[in-house]
């Protein structure tokens, strides 16, 4: 029976429209991952002998353990992200001879398999070997690399039971957060705390058992949830819930563009694509605490640009790159509406323009990292509003390919075309060249003043550039209408 479905997934999977439509992406995705699995066989090889290099004084298994908390919380977080239940096209096989309990087990299989649990042992188990030839006692790694396996399953399955629970998600983060400040101002030494309990693992490997029952408990739970809405009843059934509404009254304040405004914020909090890509903003504000704690990196000005134009455009990116695809399901009827389109693309330079100044007050805090930071971000966010705004707009020209909103951000290619990677050259990449040659050939001052300047052209030239950019829509609109009926 397993082969079976075994079959039905692979052919399921090369029959289906979207692979033929995108098999350069599916490449690509293949290159990423083979990339990624070289990069952690590297690490998992060498990585006991650089951190013997580095920490001469200290046992490389002590350190790694050290951080094996950050490292599961992160991988949690990361799931809870980007991971979905791989669930198979169960409607037909209801209706056929086969227990639901086979169907189950074998959608929890898969998951088992799944991309985020075999990544990590690219790294731990050619350590574990680097161990055994250095000398390590080879049960108790064994029983170290046994009970992280373990560990990463239990993840899997434990993300499964809290994926829709926003206090989850929350609190993972402010684990991650309350760690990382408990560490960076030494107020305790957390990740040796935790790690004594894996060193205590590597010498009581018997200790196993226990994460083998952990792992038993969440399969079992994440079994009887889902046996229990495997029916055809269930899955056909539609659902009446009592819609909340928000009280959206302030955008009145913003006149004819309300409507517009209204509906995109509607749109991004009540859909599964849109509402976990507001996940991301978090991430983007904090994508500086990866490079500006690193004195390596203190002095290279040209990365305050990057964070600047990420941090500030996290949002800008990741909603503006698929304008107009987000509204791809009713595109039609929209089109059919007596507005000026004008309004309709304004709306969403508003929306855009309004997230980037708060990213850059909420990211303000960075200032302890020194004043140049804070003037380079004020810079990138000037830099947004006035020309990633106006080319991001103009990408959407060339969007084809219509949005499911029903299916998670993370991971999630549907809707992504050629315009979405090349639109990333003039987004980040334009600005860090223009600072980074004008900082190395006169100064920094001019170089944040150039970048700044460029942003207040645009702002400048806003409806000229609006006018031409709402042409190119119109001229679109039909050809936009043609592709967004076309099924993925």
């Amino acid at each position: 029976m397993i082969s079976h479905f075994l079959k039905l997934e692979w052919k399921q999977y090369f029959r289906s429209a979207n692979w033929q439509k995108s098999v350069f992406l599916n490449i690509l995705l293949v290159f990423f991952a083979l990339y990624f699995a070289a990069s952690f066989l590297v690490v998992g090889i060498g990585g006991y002998f650089i951190l013997k290099k580095q920490f001469p004084d200290q046992d490389p298994l002590v350190l790694v353990n050290s951080f094996l908390m950050y490292a599961i919380v992160g991988d949690l977080v990361f799931r809870y992200l980007m991971q979905k239940l791989p669930v198979m096209n169960i409607k037909p096989l209801l209706v056929l001879p086969i227990k639901k309990s086979k169907i189950v087990h074998f959608i929890l299989a898969k998951s088992s398999l799944s991309f985020f649990n075999i990544m990590g042992l690219f790294f731990y188990i050619p350590f574990s070997v680097v161990l055994i030839k250095e000398g390590y006692d080879v049960s108790g790694v064994l029983g170290w690399l046994f009970t992280v396996i373990l560990i990463i399953q239990s993840v899997n399955f434990l993300n499964f039971l809290i994926n829709k629970n926003n206090i989850a998600f929350g609190t993972l983060i402010a684990i991650l957060l309350g760690g990382y400040i408990v560490q960076y101002f030494e107020l305790f030494n957390l990740p040796g705390f935790v790690g004594t309990g894996f060193d205590f693992i590597y010498q009581n490997p018997i200790t196993v058992i226990v994460f083998a029952i952990i792992l038993l408990v969440l399969y079992v739970l994440n079994y009887k949830q889902l046996r229990n809405e495997v029916y055809l009843d269930a899955l056909i059934s539609e659902k009446t819930k009592e819609v909340s509404s928000a009280d959206l009254s302030f955008t009145e304040r913003l006149g004819d563009l309300a409507p517009f405004i209204k509906n995109d914020l509607r749109l991004m909090w009540r859909n599964k694509r849109t509402k976990s890509g507001i996940w991301m903003l978090a991430l983007g504000l904090l994508y500086g605490l990866y490079f500006y704690p690193q004195s390596a990196l203190k002095d290279v000005e040209v990365i305050y640009v990057l964070v600047g134009i990420f941090s500030t455009g996290t949002f800008l990116i990741n909603f503006g790159q698929f304008i107009p695809a987000w509204d791809s399901s009713y595109y039609k009827m929209l089109m059919s509406q007596n507005f000026k389109y004008e309004r309709y693309l304004k709306s969403k330079f508003t929306i855009m323009t309004i997230s980037v100044v708060a990213l850059f007050l909420l990211g303000i805090p960075y200032v302890y990292f020194g004043w140049k930071i804070l003037v380079v971000h004020f810079a990138a966010m000037i830099y947004n509003v006035g020309v990633n705004t106006h080319v991001i707009l103009y990408g959407g020209t060339f969007n084809r390919k219509k949005i499911n909103l029903d299916e998670k951000a993370a991971f999630n290619f549907q809707g992504t075309g050629a315009v979405q990677w090349i639109i990333g050259f003039p987004l980040m990449l334009l600005p860090m060249a223009i600072f980074g040659l004008i900082n190395w050939l006169v100064s920094f001052e001019i170089a944040t003043l150039t970048l700044a300047i460029l942003g207040f052209i645009g702002i400048a030239l806003h409806k000229k550039l609006m006018a031409s950019i709402t042409k190119k829509y119109i001229k679109n609109k039909y050809v936009m209408i043609h592709a967004f009926n076309q099924e993925n």
